[in-house]
């Protein structure tokens, strides 16, 4: 079995590894209009990541993990709140921060820069969790994934190309909250990677860009995967 990747709509993913291990990554389910409705309710989850505290990122990160009983990874400032304010154990192994790497069930995970903010609504406030962060798994034999997570584009993108070399990059293009196509084709050409799966489109009127708007934009010899949400595909 190969790595997979699977789009839950919006900025949701499910990957899964060779060896079985299933992570989910910014899992807004319940409330995702694009989500399907077979793919709301994990029937497994070994890993959670999430890389900011917006709610459409967030989403159903806390049930999924006491569901499942399984790590919450996120930014230090927001995983050190959900674990103040909702039945998830402090772990200092789950708080990462820029340029930190664990290991969780054979998968090295690395939190990378990001532009963009990171709130959520607690108590009738906005209340800021941190800051915003990208996402890079590694495994041994298997594809390197950089998700990007809601960001414009940034000139440091060529470090995390230097840094870890990613084959496929998942970059938001839906423009008005995150960079759109244009930006994102720089993105692409900066960060280096073959394969491009893009995210954060077609969600909510707002988000304007789209995938053929993005497509002849790109760098010579890179390809543009798009699946349909729930379309999962191998790495």
């Amino acid at each position: 079995m190969a790595t997979t990747l699977t789009w839950l709509g919006h900025a949701a993913f499910r990957i899964d590894t060779e060896a079985g291990t299933r992570v989910y990554v910014d899992p807004f389910l319940s409330g995702n209009p694009r989500c399907p409705e077979g793919e709301r309710e994990p029937e497994r989850c070994d890993l959670v990541i999430v890389t900011h505290g917006h709610g459409d990122h967030l989403g159903d990160a806390v049930p999924i993990a006491q569901r499942f009983d399984c790590p919450v990874v996120a930014p230090v400032e927001l995983r050190d709140w959900l674990s103040t304010v909702h039945d998830l154990p402090e772990d200092d192994m789950q708080a990462l921060n820029k340029g930190g790497t664990e290991s969780f069930a054979g998968v090295r995970v690395t939190l990378t820069d990001a532009n963009h903010s990171s709130s959520t609504w607690h108590e009738g406030k906005i209340l800021y969790t941190g800051e915003p962060t990208g996402v890079v798994f590694r495994q041994e034999d298997a594809p390197t994934i950089y998700v990007a997570g809601d960001t414009n584009v940034f000139g440091d993108m060529a470090l995390i190309r230097r840094l870890y070399a990613p084959d496929v990059a998942v970059l938001p293009i839906g423009d008005h909250f995150t960079m759109g196509p244009e930006e994102a084709a720089v993105a692409a050409e900066l960060v280096g990677a073959r394969r491009v799966v893009p995210s954060h489109y077609g969600t909510f009127p707002l988000l304007s860009g789209t995938p053929d708007a993005l497509r002849p934009l790109l760098p010579d010899g890179v390809e543009l995967l798009v699946p349909e949400p729930g379309e999962t595909l191998e790495l």
